[in-house]
């Protein structure tokens, strides 16, 4: 039984990872740790800013100030105002999914209310949005999810997580929780698979999933919709 589907924002709703991780590289030289955007995407994406904060004052040695990103808020704006969209094929998806949905994301509210606005996808879930500002630990921690979870008042074993990152699906893993590895932005398919995961590079696809692992008794309901996934998008079929 599905009673509850929980989003990641960046890369699952909005197409903001793209443009972050381009920001990010500027960011990370002008710090003192020049980093390839493939890196960063490895080691940062789906984290949260503590998180990123932490790992840059351990390599850098020293601290930072507690206002160390504010000189550098405005690149990421201006992307954003720029360029910032809605990830193909989610509107779609959200119209045609008739269960309950909420968005439990690394981003803090203030950046989710801004972000899920400009896009037009923030009176969807109002009420309903979830931040790593909420719990004690981030991804890959269960803690968002849990707490989501328990917010909206459901079973963690009753919930599926729509991730990109394999700090989200590692966090929907320790909570329980079956999901979707979505690999139609920047990552790479073979770091989402995992136990319960399925892969799916558009999101368009994502009803029909839902509807078939809604359907299924239990039993290999993953291997079969994870392999209908892949021909899809013309890639192996994960076996994990």
């Amino acid at each position: 039984m599905i009673e509850l589907v929980i989003f990641d924002c960046d890369g699952v709703l909005i197409d903001s990872e793209r443009l972050a991780v381009r920001v990010d590289a500027v960011v990370l030289a002008a710090l003192g740790w020049p980093m390839g955007e493939e890196e960063i995407v490895d080691r940062f994406v789906g984290r949260s800013h503590a998180s990123m904060t932490a790992d840059i004052e351990a390599h850098l040695g020293r601290r930072l100030p507690p206002d160390w990103d504010a000189e550098f808020r405005p690149l990421y704006e201006e992307a954003f105002e720029r360029e910032l969209a809605p990830v193909e094929g989610i509107v779609a998806a959200l119209d045609a999914i008739d269960l309950p949905t909420c968005v439990a994301s690394s981003s803090g509210h203030a950046r989710l209310r801004r972000t899920l606005g400009m896009t037009g996808l923030h009176e969807r879930f109002a009420g309903r949005i979830f931040s790593a500002e909420d719990v004690a630990r981030g991804k890959p921690e269960p803690d968002l999810f849990l707490h989501a979870a328990a917010r909206l008042g459901v079973d963690p074993g009753a919930c599926v997580v729509v991730e990109d990152s394999p700090f989200g699906l590692a966090a929907a893993r320790a909570a329980g929780m079956r999901s979707f590895g979505y690999h139609g932005g920047l990552s790479r398919p073979e770091r989402l698979r995992g136990p319960g995961t399925v892969l799916l590079d558009d999101m368009r696809e994502l009803p029909r999933l839902l509807d078939r692992m809604r359907a299924a008794a239990p039993g290999p309901w993953a291997e079969d919709a994870a392999g209908d996934a892949a021909e899809a998008a013309g890639e192996p079929v994960p076996t994990a």
